[in-house]
This record gives C-alpha cells, structure tokens and sequence, in this order.
C-alpha cells in the first residue's frame, strides 16, 4: 500500500480521488483551506491539514511523511473569480505547486500529478479543433489559465532538472455528482442546473452557440489514478483528458430543461471575463500513455447528475 497528498480533498475532484484511493487501502494527506469546498466531503481516514498549499507552514508539516505520489488538485478553480484577485488565484495555482515541487525534491517523491485545464489553449481556431496537446501555442484568455499553464512548465523544469515524473492533466469541462451546486461561479453544468432547481431560470451569459467538451467525474478520476500507474521517473507529459465530443450550451440548457420536471425560463444577458467561446479536445494521447478513454457519455452522465441534484433541491 502507498502513501499520497491529494490536495484539495474537500472539492469536487479531490474528495472522490482521495475516497478512490482510501477504498483501495492507501494512505491519504490532504490539505484543503475550505474555501469552497466542504469539510464533510473529506472522506472518512484521509489526514486533513486545513490551510493554503501556498503556505510554508503547511508544506513544512508534509515532511513528516513519504509520499509515493503527489495529486496537486487544490486551487482557485474559475476562469471568472481569477479576475477578482489575480494575484490569489497565481499564488493558489502556481506557487502552490512549486512549492510543492520543491518538497517532492526533498523527500524524494519521484510522482507529482497535476490538475491543469483546458484553459491554456484560449480561444482556438475551428481549424484546429478538437484541439490536441501539440497542435497550436497556448495563449490562456484568464488569469486562471495563465497560472496553469505556468505550472506546467515548472513540472517541465522539475522533471529535467531533478528528474521527477510529472503530469499535467488538461481537464475539460468536469461536471458530476458531487459538484458544488452552491457555487453560480464555476462549473457551467452545475450552474445552469443548481439555478433552474432553486429558482427556475437558467441565466446563460453569452450565446447558445458556444460548446464545451464534458468529461464524466467517475472517468477524470480514472484518468488520475491511471496517470499515477503509468508515470516513471524522469517523464514529464501533457494529457487531454476529454471525451472528444463537442456539446453546445444551448443543448445542455434544453436538457435540463427537459430532465428538471418543473417549468424552467432561461435568459441571454451578459457574458464572462476571459471566456473561451467553443473548445473540444482529442483524448487519444491519454489513450496511448496512460491506457485510459471515457466511458461515460453525456446523456448517461447529464441524467445521474441531475437525479442526484434533484435530492439535494
């Protein structure tokens, strides 16, 4: 049995990594500062040190452990949020993980997997889409991307110049049960749903027409333990982790129109710092490095969402 940091074990993706890796018999450190997530997501057996992953007195107390591997999750999560306070959002995303980095080196952890996104690319041309991890230069539109996209290269750096195995996943839109239906600012599925239960409008800022590539909670988590298996010393890798279907806005609106058993109006009005209008992503690298593919589609997964959602409203 082996010993991990899942960082942000009381968010959406942690709590179900961590709860993933408690049931196979593993040991699991989180650190957390409750910002939005909730304590009672931590699973049960999961160490909990509440406090920023930017804070040296909370890296320091992860000394006492060896880890086998490091899920560098936790962070400020939203494109929209990172233009209130950019200078949060670096030190949540990006000096969290060098500083992090930087104890893997210490303590000879030789696996540090990261929760990227598929912010970096910006806005990409319909030519090169579904985009891939090699096919265009990233040009982040948010502080938020931004700050992934530099803690990507501080995983480059760290793997050539001390030779740990990295990752960085590029996670496309997650949605699931689980999902914070409190926060109206990140998640656009859990969004648009946690309004059309509580107040019967889904207020869309922007068009229709914008799409989104929709990746399955139970397959992101897949997708992170498959990473951790396949990763060796000394590589570092770049993962899409999507289905490679493209969904609009507007049909996820009318599916849960259909799907919420209650008279749903929805409003146009407004739109969203650092937007991108339409991405979808090519999977087939994470398919041949790490063996991994969804197997949840969207009808599948837009239906178990929202019946657990129903039971929450």
């Amino acid at each position: 049995m082996k010993t991990y940091l899942v960082t942000g074990a009381a968010g959406f993706i942690g709590s179900q990594l961590a709860a993933s890796l408690l049931e196979d018999g593993h040991t699991v450190i989180t650190v957390d500062n409750l910002s939005t997530g909730f304590a009672d997501a931590i699973p049960k057996g999961a160490v909990f040190i509440k406090g920023n992953c930017q804070d040296q007195s909370v890296i320091d107390r992860l000394y006492q452990w060896k880890f086998d591997a490091v899920y560098h999750i936790a962070g400020q999560s939203s494109g929209e949020v990172s233009y209130d306070d950019p200078v949060y959002d670096l030190q949540t995303n990006t000096q969290s993980t060098l500083q992090l980095l930087q104890m893997c080196v210490k303590t000879g952890c030789r696996k540090f997997i990261y929760a990227s996104s598929m912010s970096v690319y910006g806005d990409v041309e319909e030519a090169a889409l579904p985009v891939n991890e090699d096919g265009i230069q990233p040009a982040p539109k948010s502080f938020y991307g931004i700050g992934k996209l530099a803690s990507e290269h501080y995983l480059r750096i760290f793997t050539q110049q001390y030779g740990i195995g990295t990752a960085a996943l590029r996670l496309f839109n997650v949605y699931g049960p689980g999902q914070n239906l409190e926060n109206l600012r990140q998640g656009m599925v859990s969004i648009f749903l946690a309004q059309a239960l509580r107040y019967g409008n889904i207020h869309v800022k922007g068009s229709a027409d914008r799409f989104r590539d929709f990746v399955y909670i139970d397959d992101v988590v897949r997708a992170f333990s498959a990473t951790e298996k396949e990763l060796i010393e000394a590589a570092n890798m770049t993962l899409n982790i999507c289905t490679g279907q493209k969904t609009t806005v507007g049909e996820i609106v009318t599916f849960i129109k259909e799907k919420a058993e209650k008279e749903i109006s929805v409003r146009f009005e407004g739109n969203t710092p650092g937007d991108q209008f339409g991405i979808y992503g090519r999977p087939g690298k994470a398919v041949r490095a790490i063996k991994w593919e969804p197997k949840v589609d969207f009808t599948e997964g837009m239906n178990k969402m929202i019946e657990w959602a129903k039971t929450r409203h």
